[in-house]
């Protein structure tokens, strides 16, 4: 699998541009980030969306062992990171293939910064 490097975020665009400060968040927004960080705060999500965001793409099946848990619960927390839109698959053949939003991250990056 070919090596995936995510580009560096510009700390002026961010700090002048971040959501949290411009202005109260409508509820709309407030439950979208929600979703996103909520997705987060789970260890094996994060481990999870470390090995598809270290790649171009990764299948499903191929995450069990690093992650040492079962294709269910492998599928469970994809489906709850793909929800948030952290990352999309597609179906090719019997396997999904995984890859990061990369605009879906930054965004969830540049959210709290002040």
């Amino acid at each position: 699998m070919a090596q995936r490097t995510l580009g560096v975020v510009d700390d002026a665009v961010v700090n002048c541009c971040s959501p949290l400060v411009q202005e109260p968040l409508s509820e709309e927004e407030a439950h979208a980030m929600a979703l996103v960080y909520s997705a987060l705060a789970d260890p094996v999500r994060l481990r999870l969306l470390s090995l598809v965001a270290s790649v171009d793409e990764v299948r499903s099946c191929n995450m069990e062992v690093p992650l040492g848990k079962s294709q269910p619960t492998v599928s469970h927390h994809t489906r709850i990171l793909a929800e948030a839109g952290l990352i999309v698959g597609q179906k090719r053949g019997r396997w999904m293939w995984w890859r990061v939003v990369p605009d879906r991250l930054r965004a969830a990056a540049t959210f709290l910064q002040p």
